[in-house]
């Protein structure tokens, strides 16, 4: 194939490819369910360094798997990756793609694993999921709310299986602090605390330097705006933590409490979601120029304080009866044998996911909506914009959750929206 397909024709192709009569006798595994070829999932990957290969190797160590291809726009990086694979499997089956639009335009492809920058991770989700590819898309979801809302049309559109890359979901010990929280443990909750790591990264060099071989920065950057090459720009810390890329770890860890506090509040945005935010962030200077610090306050629907601000990953609910304080190393309860009670058989039991990769597959292969779905993560990802919004603009934001709108402010809401460099478009 072509290596310079353009987004144009690879659109067209994808979603016309079934009405091809003369298209090769490719199927996904996915049609043929049990009676295809070892009850294989087919997976591809879109972005195979640290975190992305990470990804990958938790989705490609499930049972009936196996990693058809990966795409990097560093050529050692997905040379070596489809080596290891092949190696794994003592054939040429992964094959390397420098361009994604060229991997997303194969048949056999079931499902794609998304670990790019997280400029790249709305637009790479949309690509695959209109091309018929189910997606696991690493945190957090987007840089603006209008990115938001267009994974959630597409993916509702065309019917895919979509998990976030949130994976505290799948811990029991979080699952359980929700449930205390959903059924009653706490009575009526009067405040939300929500921390999260920032490790005030600043600097970064804007000193413009050669392009290396063997990378692709024009197709780095993608919808991102044309800067120039520096040292520190392909780094992992210049995509976590310059504003042309990425929001910092407002949302990059943020996600992670976040989901775990729209899980707890129930999952909806008229109960989960804040309607009003204010506070001040402190930016980095150089490169790194996200914000590095934050204090957001606000309130939900339901009157209770909400307070979003750096420290360690957790999120503490106070309730009239007791708190819970639910992070990824564990969960505490005040009092302490709140912990201990059990939920009865008929009071509300979340959904159970002891493998985050895991369920996505068994997604994949049932139909059935993952445990972090595509509604879940634009509730969380929509606290980080709105947190955003109010830092940038210094004003208290007035939010409609459920009409998801911003109230008598039309300059604030003019942010709701981000410019991509063209072509690239949502």
């Amino acid at each position: 194939m072509n290596a310079k397909l353009n987004r144009r024709c690879f659109l067209r192709q994808a979603t016309t490819a079934t009405a091809v009569v003369c298209l090769p006798t490719i199927i996904p595994a996915s049609v043929l369910g049990a009676d295809a070829p070892s009850n294989q999932t087919h997976l591809a990957a879109i972005g195979v360094g640290g975190r992305g290969s990470a990804i990958l190797g938790e989705a490609a160590s499930q049972p009936h798997t196996k990693v058809m291809a990966v795409c990097d726009v560093f050529k050692d990086r997905r040379e070596g990756r489809a080596q290891q694979y092949n190696q794994k499997y003592g054939a040429n089956i992964c094959t390397p793609y420098g361009d994604l639009r060229e991997m997303l335009a194969r048949q056999d492809i079931d499902a794609v694993t998304i670990g790019t920058p997280d400029h790249w991770h709305v637009p790479a989700a949309l690509m695959a999921v209109r091309s018929g590819k189910d997606v696991y898309v690493e945190k957090p979801l987007g840089l603006s709310m209008e990115e938001l809302w267009a994974i959630r049309r597409e993916v509702r559109r065309y019917g895919r299986v979509f998990q976030y890359g949130t994976q505290q979901r799948s811990m029991n010990h979080v699952r359980h602090g929700c449930e205390l929280v959903r059924n009653g443990r706490l009575g009526k909750i009067l405040s939300v605390k929500v921390t999260a790591p920032s490790y005030g990264y600043e600097g970064g060099s804007l000193e413009p330097i050669p392009v290396p071989p063997g990378l692709d920065y024009d197709l780095w950057l993608g919808p991102a705006q044309w800067r120039p090459y520096t040292k520190d720009r392909c780094t992992c810390w210049g995509a976590y933590w310059c504003s042309d890329n990425a929001h910092g770890f407002i949302g990059g860890w943020g996600a992670h409490p976040l989901t775990d506090m729209v899980w707890a509040l129930g999952d909806d945005p008229a109960t989960s979601v804040p309607i009003e935010f204010e506070g001040t962030g402190k930016f980095g200077s150089g490169l790194f120029d996200a914000p590095y610090d934050w204090d957001i306050r606000g309130k939900f629907a339901s009157g209770a304080s909400f307070h979003f601000t750096p420290g360690g990953d957790c999120v503490t609910l106070v309730g009239e009866k007791g708190t819970v304080h639910i992070s990824r190393g564990g969960l505490r309860t005040e009092p302490e044998s709140l912990k201990d009670e059990k939920i009865g058989p008929d009071e509300i039991h979340l959904y159970e996911s002891r493998s985050h990769a895991g369920n996505f597959i068994e997604c994949v292969r049932s139909r059935r909506p993952t445990v972090a779905p595509v509604e879940v993560a634009v509730m969380s990802d929509s606290i980080t914009q709105l947190s955003m919004i109010a830092i940038w603009t210094g004003r208290k934001i007035k939010w409609d959750p459920v009409k998801e709108t911003i109230l008598d402010d039309p300059g604030a809401s003019q942010l709701l929206t981000r410019a991509l460099r063209p072509p690239w478009h949502l």
